[in-house]
Formats: C-alpha cells, sequence, structure tokens
C-alpha cells in the first residue's frame, strides 16, 4: 500500500499560505469608503475625472482580491480540518486518494484529478 501525504508538512505548507493570504488580505482592505479615503478625488471635479476613475478601478481591483483571498482562506481552513480528521488527501468525490502531484500543486485540493477535470467539464 502507498504511503499518505506528509501531513506535518502540508500542515506546515496550509498554514504558511493562510498567514500569507491573511496578510494580503489586509493589505487591500478598505475600512472606509471610496469618498472618505480620497476626498474630493472621489467626486470626479472636472480635472480629477480621470483619477477617480482610476481609484474606482483599483478599489474594485481590491475588492476581487480581498474575495478571492477570503475564498481561499476557506478552503485552506477547510483542509487542515480534514488533517485533523484524518480526510486530508481522499477524494470527497471518488474516495480515492489524490495523488501527491496535485497536493503538491493545490494543497487544499478536495477532489483527484480525474474528478476535478469531471467537474470543470460540467
Amino acid at each position: 500500500m502507498a504511503a499518505g501525504p506528509d501531513l506535518e508538512r502540508f500542515r506546515l505548507v496550509l498554514q504558511s499560505e493562510r498567514d500569507r493570504l491573511l496578510h494580503a488580505a489586509q493589505a487591500v482592505h478598505h475600512e472606509g469608503s471610496l469618498i472618505e479615503e480620497t476626498g474630493d478625488l472621489a467626486i470626479g471635479s472636472g480635472d480629477h475625472l480621470a483619477d477617480s476613475a482610476t481609484e474606482t478601478y483599483l478599489r474594485e481591483l481590491d475588492e476581487g482580491l480581498e474575495e478571492n483571498a477570503e475564498r481561499l482562506l476557506t478552503e485552506i481552513e477547510d483542509a487542515l480540518g480534514r488533517i485533523a480528521d484524518g480526510t486530508y488527501g481522499t477524494c470527497a468525490a471518488c474516495g480515492r486518494p489524490i495523488d501527491a502531484e496535485r497536493l503538491e500543486a493545490v494543497p487544499y485540493a478536495t477532489l483527484c484529478v480525474d474528478d476535478k477535470r469531471a467537474q470543470e467539464r460540467g
């Protein structure tokens, strides 16, 4: 029987990725509104219309990055839970072990390559 994944190593990888994402999410998080952060720049007064558009675009980009980080953080927390409960590295669809190469690439993977491909095809 093949050995399972190195759980302690994957736990450390996942924890490190969680810390990185938490830091990244904090870096792009905005507490105040666009007007509060940019003052009259956000109002769009004549000379600042392009600046206002740029600030709006950057805010939307940051919000998208923050949402992506939150989604990945949830997946990482779930993976850490699977390590704790002994189900890490097992495909949620077919119950077979997930290949080590897949876990190396996506340490929070829940599906083996075959089932992930099937899911993406719909």
